[in-house]
């Protein structure tokens, strides 16, 4: 099977890391000359993948090529009918179920990635408000008594009862109010 150099390349470089940890070295100093990124758990997956393939480099090939490694083509394809049969679902909802049914842990956020690239993600921002009935309430069309008592028109007097403007001070600002 063809493997882009990359691949190989970097299958080597944890070979180099696993034999040198065997001697003694620090995994933090080999990461950082090395030029990855490993946790102690994942060093011991890669040791028991190389013990297993013989102890070569080419057990360390990763196989995948850029790929998803745990939302495979059968998971993407339950999420793209699912997404297609109810586009209410979110990834919250989705994550729940694709735990439920392959036993595979996502995050929202690629479940998302992984909708957007197919264009079935909801529109960005917060969802709009959901509609209270599905039968419209009729509004009546009942003029009010009331309507302009808190608000009155341009010029009426503001002041109580008054209908005379006798005892509304001057608020024009010149002195003798007259």
């Amino acid at each position: 099977m063809y493997y882009p150099p990359a691949v190989q390349q970097k299958a080597q470089r944890l070979e180099q890391l696993l034999v040198r940890l065997e001697a003694g070295e620090p995994l933090d100093q080999l990461c950082s000359e090395l030029g990855l990124k490993l946790t102690p758990k994942r060093v011991g997956q890669l040791k028991a993948k190389y013990e297993a393939g013989g102890r070569t480099w080419q057990a360390l090939l990763d196989g995948r090529f850029g790929h998803y490694q745990q939302v495979n083509t059968a998971v993407r394809a339950y999420l793209f009918e699912r997404k297609q049969q109810d586009d209410r679902l979110t990834a919250g909802q989705l994550v729940g179920e694709v735990a439920a049914k392959f036993g595979v842990a996502v995050s929202e956020g690629h479940v998302n990635h992984v909708l957007r690239q197919v264009a079935l993600t909801r529109p960005p921002g917060r969802p709009g408000p959901k509609p209270a009935l599905d039968e419209p309430i009729p509004q009546a069309d009942i003029p009010v008594a009331t309507a302009g008592l808190f608000f009155p028109g341009r010029g009426e007097a503001a002041h109580g009862d008054h209908t005379s403007d006798d005892n509304v001070p001057d608020r024009s600002g010149s002195a003798g109010g007259g």
